[in-house]
This record gives C-alpha cells, sequence and structure tokens, in this order.
C-alpha cells in the first residue's frame, strides 16, 4: 500500500487488489483514526452517494463502500498520478504550471456541468498527471447537488485556506459554482508561489482574510512570475 497523503482526518492511499480480471490499482479513502467523528463517515458515504454523477473522465469515480476492520472505507477508481499537494514543495515552472491549470479547470467546468458544487477544492483534492494527462477531481464529502444554498453562520464547511467569503456563512452570501473558483484560484496561487496567499492562527482571522485582505501579487513573492 502507497499512501499518497495523510491530511489527519484521512489517509488517502494506492493499493494493489485482484479482481476477475487480474491485478488492479485502486485508491482508498479511509478516516485516520481507529475511531473517527460521524462527520468524517457522513462524508465518505455522501462522496460513494455521487458515484453515478461523476465521470472518470474528470474525476476520482468511487467504486464501493467497504469495511475494514472496524473502519469504513471508501474504494475509487485509480486513474493513476498524483496529488497536486506533492508538487507544491516549490515554485511552480510556468511551463509545468500553465497545462496543469488548463487541465483543473477543464475537469472544474465539467463538475459544474453536471450541477455539482464541490466545495472543498484544494491541491490534496486534485490529482494530476494521470495516466492520460488529465487532472482529476476526488475528495467529494461536501460536495452539493443545489446550485445555489446559504451557509449557516456558526458552520464553516470546508478548508479554511481555500474557502471562499460566501462559505464562511459571514457576507449574506449564497453558495455557488463560484466558491469553487474562489479555492481553484487559492490553489493556482500556491502553485506558482509555493506559499498561500493568506496565513492566519485561528478560524476567525482566516475568516477575516477571506473577506477582508488583499493578498500579495504573485510576481511580489516570486520575481519569475509572468
Amino acid at each position: 500500500m502507497q499512501v499518497l497523503w495523510d491530511d489527519g482526518e484521512r489517509i488517502f492511499c494506492r493499493e494493489s487488489r485482484l479482481g476477475v480480471e487480474g491485478d488492479r490499482n485502486v485508491l482508498i479513502a479511509r478516516p485516520a483514526a481507529e475511531q473517527p467523528p460521524p462527520g468524517c463517515i457522513d462524508r465518505l458515504a455522501h462522496e460513494f452517494s455521487l458515484k453515478d454523477e461523476l465521470n472518470s473522465s474528470w474525476s476520482v469515480r468511487p467504486l464501493e463502500m467497504v469495511r475494514d476492520g472496524t473502519r469504513m472505507q471508501l474504494v475509487l477508481e485509480d486513474p493513476g498520478g498524483e496529488p497536486l499537494v506533492q508538487l507544491l514543495n516549490v515554485p511552480m515552472d510556468t511551463a509545468i504550471f500553465l497545462p496543469l491549470a488548463v487541465s483543473i479547470a477543464s475537469a472544474l467546468g465539467k463538475l459544474h456541468q453536471c450541477g455539482l458544487v464541490h466545495k472543498d477544492i484544494k491541491p490534496s483534492h486534485i490529482l494530476v498527471n494521470c495516466t492520460d494527462g488529465q487532472a482529476r477531481l476526488t475528495g467529494f464529502g461536501l460536495a452539493s447537488r443545489l446550485p445555489r444554498e446559504r451557509q449557516a453562520p456558526e458552520t464553516l464547511a470546508g478548508t479554511l485556506a481555500y474557502m471562499a467569503p460566501e462559505q464562511t456563512g459571514r457576507m449574506n452570501r449564497s453558495i455557488d459554482s463560484r466558491c469553487d473558483l474562489y479555492s481553484f484560484g487559492v490553489t493556482l496561487y500556491q502553485m506558482l508561489t509555493a506559499s498561500l496567499p493568506f496565513t492566519a492562527p485561528d478560524p476567525m482571522e482566516w475568516v477575516h482574510c477571506h473577506i477582508a485582505k488583499k493578498p500579495l501579487s504573485p510576481r511580489e513573492r516570486v520575481a519569475s512570475v509572468p
């Protein structure tokens, strides 16, 4: 088994399984904790419920929910590739950045054409350099079938570093596909600079950054950015 990433709540790994047509690689998403919080399992189950709406050409499509010992885990197709988060240790050269950005944008556009809003776009939820050269989206545990919805102020659903202002529940604006574009923008910034546009010590400061602060231009961080 090859661990691709571990964010403390969920472990994402690749393993080989014996099927009717011989060995094949699959991806496994499972809780990191032996006794995970109910929300973690709920998100895996929700992602599995979307399997018939997700397409293998732009997403990492779920195959089954299974129990491994005491833990539930989600088995997914393996399109090859690696999580984008593994490529962000240094600023990305423009010649590498542009094809990846176009491919991710294409996958995101196809998601929105299906009437889904991801709500948690970030580098660990994007596979790049897949076997066919195309990017794939994963991590659909918060995805919504609603074209527009409201976020309750007391609930922060998503990842704070990439969260659109509307998702904070403090903007009096609905969540729609544009929230994914904001998170995609943060991801592009990180690809070019190897840093986030904002840093914050706590959730309230993250919210303030996304609502009220303006980040440095990528070129101010990395002079070679056009």
